[in-house]
């Protein structure tokens, strides 16, 4: 009987270290890089008028320059017209830009 109780003394002091390990196994700290991601641009004038009212300003006041008498008032209207349209396609196109950030992720 005393044999069966030093033996059974020498396994649980034999599995003691086994016990410990499998527990900091199952606390493992978590593993953390940074990423590089492209996300859109935070759009401010989602209706892009600030680039159409710009355009069309700048287009009225070249078509202004054009011609005479009512020929004038023609191209004035042109010029905001057809610059009222090529600000909003360049408002849009700044807007459609992407940027890269860096984000942290764990695992």
């Amino acid at each position: 009987m005393r044999n069966s109780s030093i033996l059974l003394a020498a396994a649980l002091v034999a599995a003691a270290p086994l016990a410990t390990a499998q527990t900091k196994s199952s606390t493992k700290t978590p593993h953390c890089y940074d990423v590089q991601v492209e996300r859109p641009k935070e759009v401010k004038d989602e209706h892009k008028i600030a680039g159409t009212a710009i355009g069309a300003v700048a287009g009225g006041l070249l078509g202004n320059q054009i011609g005479g008498g009512s020929g004038k008032k023609i191209a004035t209207v042109a010029g905001a017209v057809g610059g009222g349209y090529a600000g909003r396609k360049v408002q849009e196109n700044q807007q459609n830009k992407t940027e890269t950030v860096t984000e942290r992720r764990c695992d």
